[in-house]
């Protein structure tokens, strides 16, 4: 409490002590002690004060430190690089007679080393605050600004019972082992809410261009359109370059993204990574050319196995419970375990050609033979030699996806083209 609210505390109660009985009295005086921490016999004192007001100085307190003690301090903290306050004090009077000795400072007298000896932390740094300071010390630019692309895009959760699919959680994995610096191979993840459809491609860097072209590899085997995007804060999803290619290649796309620090924004996403990135891939460091290829063709090979023949549990509903203790216990129930493909089937969005066309690959493929694929292809990828600190530089231009020249649409033809291969294999 401060000095002011006291005294004002003390004059509502003073007017109620007087007109109460002595029991009463004792009463208020245990109420005012607890309050305003002051003895007893104090507030005694003053409820009987006719004016329980501070009464003003009769005259100002005179300056302790003068003009010289000033440009000492000045000086002193000039040498000292301009330290704060507390770093300062106890070590006024040794670098004022160093700086005499040098020339700096006139003769010191007795009076003036006596004064920044005793010199508070307080003093020093009311009286440092408006000393102007040399050009050397002002900060050579101004403080980077936030992304302003961040500022449009609003924070939320894609809701848990969103029946509609094309509303991505995104996610980016990093291949870096225990050494984040210099280049090395990501993961983009995207995985659908409604139908838990999955989607990942590799990269090598986290350029806008590799971003986009990520994007591109999705775009260009998924079977059904996108609506939503729900990454993170990251710059590599905000930036120019990418909201630009983003208006020209789905223009009624939506943008939301999650808390910064909330990983549970992106609950499936972030689940997903480790059953189905990490799992093969591990958390060792990729950084070659060779090793983003080959991560893109086992994700090809991902790809088909999980979204055509790994069954998902989606949640169906949730029911508080009440508890004996008044709070509540949440009762999620799932739904019976289905397919991606059978999912997305389900809700409509398919053609019938592309329908036809996915259901025929499904049929073409033996989940068995491909799933001792994808595993030969993980370790063969993992035993790939790393770029060492003699060969750094990668032509990530490489590892760039091409889209087909075709008429079809992008999921059809991709579809074919796996088919062909799978055929001639």
């Amino acid at each position: 409490m401060s000095s002011k609210a006291r005294r004002e505390y003390l004059e509502v109660m003073q007017e109620r002590y007087h007109s109460a009985s002595c029991q009463e009295r004792s009463t208020l005086l245990d109420v005012m002690e607890e309050v305003t921490r002051l003895h007893r016999k104090s507030l005694i004192r003053l409820m009987y004060r006719r004016d329980i007001r501070r009464k003003p100085r009769s005259r100002e307190r005179g300056r302790t430190y003068g003009s010289e003690v000033q440009r000492a301090l000045c000086i002193i903290a000039e040498s000292y690089d301009y330290l704060c306050a507390e770093r300062l004090h106890g070590n006024l009077s040794w670098m004022a007679k160093h700086l005499a000795q040098h020339g700096e400072l006139p003769p010191l007298t007795s009076g003036l080393l006596g004064q920044l000896e005793c010199m508070s932390v307080s003093t020093i740094r009311r009286r440092l605050a408006h000393e102007p300071k040399d050009d050397y010390w002002l900060p050579r630019a101004k403080p980077k600004p936030a992304n302003a692309i961040l500022r449009g895009i609003p924070m939320r959760r894609l809701p848990w019972d969103e029946r509609e699919p094309g509303y991505f959680e995104v996610d980016l994995v990093f291949h870096s082992g225990s050494n984040a610096s210099g280049e090395f191979a990501c993961s983009l993840h995207l995985v659908d809410v409604a139908t838990g459809w999955s989607e990942i491609a590799a990269i090598l860097g986290r350029s806008y261009l590799v971003i986009q072209n990520a994007f591109q590899r999705v775009l260009a085997r998924l079977p059904f359109p996108i609506r939503e995007l729900h990454p993170d804060n990251g710059s590599e999803f905000f930036n120019h370059y990418l909201m630009r290619f983003w208006r020209e290649a789905a223009p009624q796309l939506v943008w939301s993204r999650s808390r910064p620090y909330h990983k549970n924004d992106n609950r499936l996403v972030e689940q997903k990574n480790s059953s189905l990135v990490r799992t093969y891939l591990g958390y060792g460091r990729l950084n070659t050319v060779e090793q983003a290829t080959a991560m893109n063709r086992f994700y090809e090979k991902l790809w088909l196995y999980y979204n055509f023949f790994q069954p998902v549990m989606r949640l169906e509903s949730k029911e508080a419970i009440p508890q004996p203790d008044g709070s509540y216990r949440v009762r999620q129930r799932y739904g019976t375990a289905s397919t991606p493909l059978d999912r997305l089937r389900a809700t409509g969005v398919l053609s019938q050609k592309d329908e036809e066309t996915l259901l025929e690959l499904r049929r073409a493929t033996n989940p068995r033979k491909l799933r001792v694929e994808m595993r030969e292809l993980a370790d063969a990828i993992l035993r790939m030699p790393s770029a060492t600190a003699a060969h750094k530089v990668q032509d990530v231009y490489q590892t760039l996806y091409r889209p087909p020249t075709t008429t079809l649409s992008p999921s059809v033809t991709l579809s074919f083209e796996r088919m062909e291969t799978q055929a001639a294999n």
